[in-house]
């Protein structure tokens, strides 16, 4: 990010940096980030809102910029992120209601919103071990679908989401705000379909793929004490071919409605928590 003095905006002494003015070229860059092009050319997404910024300290994750609006967060809270992001070489801004409306096109946005570095694991790292389930989405297009498959991913313990070929935007405004802040606890891959299958093809393990002529209730598969991967497909076409044919085991979720198919996202959270059934419990239910 550039320098918000070039500007002309007035630096507090020490921590934090005032900018009421939406031409000042920090402000452009943050709003920038909006646009799919200058996350990627800048390597960086935004996320909104105290609890996600919260949640992205505690999982490790360093604040490049911390955007916050004064008339509505004189907080302890936030001034200790605000000393943590300057003690870590991040930015510190602190602005008007108009530019944080601005930033997140929103017209009441969240209080604190903050800048962070993507991160993307790469395919070639990944070993799944027993009794560990990833989830695989085959050119998802809903921002909404993958920020909430990326959140049950979360909720299920399952160990990460890959994402195969034009799948959208992990970090896109819209995905990052329905992931709840897993977007900063899920592991993420981004893979081409080739990559996908010649490692799935070497790895080991079991290839679960949800498909319409699956033969097999996805109830009846046995997920215990192995590697499991979940191939769900786009939600227009489903699967491919050259990806099912891939798969151990072709599933399908039981229905008796008139509907004839679910959300992906739903159907997505069905067949994780069977998988992961085995592993889960409520525990100690006692107040």
């Amino acid at each position: 990010m550039r320098d918000p003095n070039a500007s002309g905006s007035t630096p507090r002494v020490g921590l934090v940096k005032e900018i009421t003015s939406l031409s000042n070229p920090v402000i452009k860059d943050i709003r920038a980030l909006s646009m799919k092009k200058h996350r990627d050319e800048t390597g960086t997404f935004l996320a909104e809102g105290l609890k996600l910024v919260i949640d992205a300290i505690e999982l490790g994750w360093n604040i490049q910029t911390l955007i916050y609006a004064k008339a509505r967060t004189s907080t302890e809270q936030v001034e200790r992120i605000a000393a943590l992001t300057v003690a870590r070489g991040g930015l510190v801004l602190e602005v008007s209601e108009k530019v944080l409306t601005a930033i997140t096109r929103r017209d009441n946005p969240q209080a604190v919103i903050a800048v962070f570095e993507q991160k993307l694991t790469p395919l070639s790292e990944i070993a799944p071990k027993a009794d560990e389930t990833w989830i695989a989405l085959d050119r998802v297009r809903d921002p909404g679908n993958l920020g909430t498959i990326i959140r049950t991913a979360d909720a299920a313990g399952a160990s990460g989401v890959m994402l195969i070929g034009e799948t959208v935007d992990p970090f896109s405004t819209e995905t990052v705000r329905a992931t709840m802040g897993s977007i900063f606890a899920m592991p993420l891959v981004r893979t081409s379909e080739v990559e996908f299958l010649n490692w799935s093809a070497k790895d080991g393990a079991l290839l679960v793929g949800s498909h319409l002529k699956g033969s097999v209730d996805y109830r009846s598969i046995d997920y215990k004490d192995r590697a499991v991967v979940l191939l769900m497909g786009n939600e227009q076409a489903g699967l491919p071919d050259s990806m099912a044919s891939a798969c151990g085991k072709l599933a399908r979720i039981p229905q008796t409605g008139r509907a004839d198919s679910l959300n992906l996202a739903i159907a997505t959270g069905v067949m994780l928590f069977e998988a992961r059934r085995h592993l889960l419990a409520l525990g100690d239910l006692t107040p």
